[in-house]
C-alpha cells in the first residue's frame, strides 16, 4: 500500500511505529521499498555520504533534484521526502515555495522537509498553502552547524528544552504533517511526541518518538568518517564490500578471473575461418 500523508497521520492514531531510511539512488531505494519501509528520505546528507563534502551546506537544489529523480524511479510504496538544501528557503517565502515546487515537480518527491522551528513557520505556511506537504525538522539541525558550533545535543537545559517544545508546537500549527527530531534527549522528545497530534520521527531522540530514521550508510557501516552515538550498525556491509573489492583486484591480477563460466562461447569453425582471412 502506498504510504501517504494520510497514512502517516493514521499511524499516530493507531500507535504503529513509522520507519524511514535515507536513500540517494535507484537500486538502494528499490531494495528499501521492497523491504517495506514507510518512507525514504532523500536527505541533504548526500553531501557527506555521497559527494564527500565536509557538511551539508554545499548541497544545491540541482544535487537534490538529481538524486530524488533516481530514488523516484525505484519506489512504488514508500513516501518520498525531499530535503530542501541550505539557503533554498531561508531568503523569502516566495523562494521557499518555488524551490519546494521544484523538488515535487522536477524531482518527483511526495513531500519536502526543511530545518527549523518557529523561525521557518512562515515558509511552512506558504509551502503548505501551495498544496505541498511539509515535514519539519527540529533539534540538531545540520544546516545550523556553524551557529551551533558543531554537532551538539540540543535541549539539555530547561530553556533549550522549552524552546524545542515551542518550536514543535509552532511547526505543527504552521501546517507540518510530521516532524523529525534530531539529537535531543529521549525524555524531551517523548514530551514533544505526547504534545503533538502529528507524528514525530526520531534520529538520536530515543524510543518515545512515533518513528525512527537512520542514514543507511551509517546503519550498514559503509561510512566511517564519523559515526554518531545513536547509530546501530545492522550489518557490516562496508567490510563486506572492501573484502569483495580486494578479492576482485587479486583475481584479476593473478588471472583467476574471468573463468570459462564468465565468458561467451563461439563456434570454433567461425574462429578457424576468421583466422584464415585475418591478415
Amino acid at each position: 500500500m502506498k504510504n501517504t500523508v494520510a497514512t502517516f497521520k493514521k499511524t499516530k492514531e493507531t500507535g504503529e511505529k513509522l520507519t524511514m531510511l535515507t536513500a540517494y539512488d535507484y537500486s538502494t531505494a528499490r531494495l528499501m521499498d521492497e523491504a517495506g519501509v514507510n518512507s525514504i528520505l532523500v536527505g541533504d546528507s548526500l553531501g557527506n555520504v555521497m559527494l564527500g563534502y565536509e557538511n551539508t551546506l554545499s548541497v544545491t537544489m540541482e544535487d537534490m533534484i538529481h538524486h530524488i529523480k533516481a530514488v523516484k524511479r525505484g519506489v512504488k510504496n514508500a513516501l518520498i521526502v525531499g530535503d530542501m538544501p541550505f539557503m533554498s528557503y531561508q531568503v523569502s517565502t516566495e523562494q521557499a515555495v518555488e524551490n519546494a515546487g521544484r523538488l515535487i515537480k522536477e524531482g518527483g518527491a511526495d513531500v519536502v522537509k526543511l530545518e527549523g522551528g518557529a523561525d521557518v513557520c512562515e515558509q511552512i505556511k506558504a509551502i503548505v498553502k501551495a498544496t505541498i506537504p511539509v515535514c519539519a525538522h527540529i533539534g540538531l539541525t545540520p544546516q545550523s552547524i556553524n551557529a551551533f558550533g558543531g554537532f551538539k545535543v540540543q535541549g539539555k537545559s530547561i530553556e533549550a528544552a522549552q524552546k524545542l517544545i515551542d518550536d514543535a508546537l509552532a511547526v505543527e500549527e504552521a501546517g507540518a504533517f510530521a516532524v523529525v527530531i534530531e539529537g535531543v534527549p529521549a525524555e524531551i522528545a517523548a514530551i514533544i511526541t505526547e504534545k503533538l497530534s502529528i507524528p514525530t520521527i526520531g534520529i538520536g531522540a530515543g524510543a518515545g518518538c512515533d518513528g525512527q530514521v537512520l542514514i543507511y550508510q551509517d546503519m550498514l557501516a559503509m561510512f566511517s568518517d564519523f559515526t554518531p552515538k545513536f547509530v546501530k550498525k545492522y550489518a557490516e556491509v562496508g567490510q563486506i564490500m572492501s573484502n569483495a573489492f580486494e578479492t576482485f583486484i587479486k583475481e584479476v591480477k593473478d588471472g583467476t578471473f574471468p573463468q570459462k563460466e564468465h565468458t561467451y562461447k563461439i563456434d570454433s569453425s567461425v574462429v578457424d575461418e576468421l583466422n584464415k582471412i585475418i591478415k
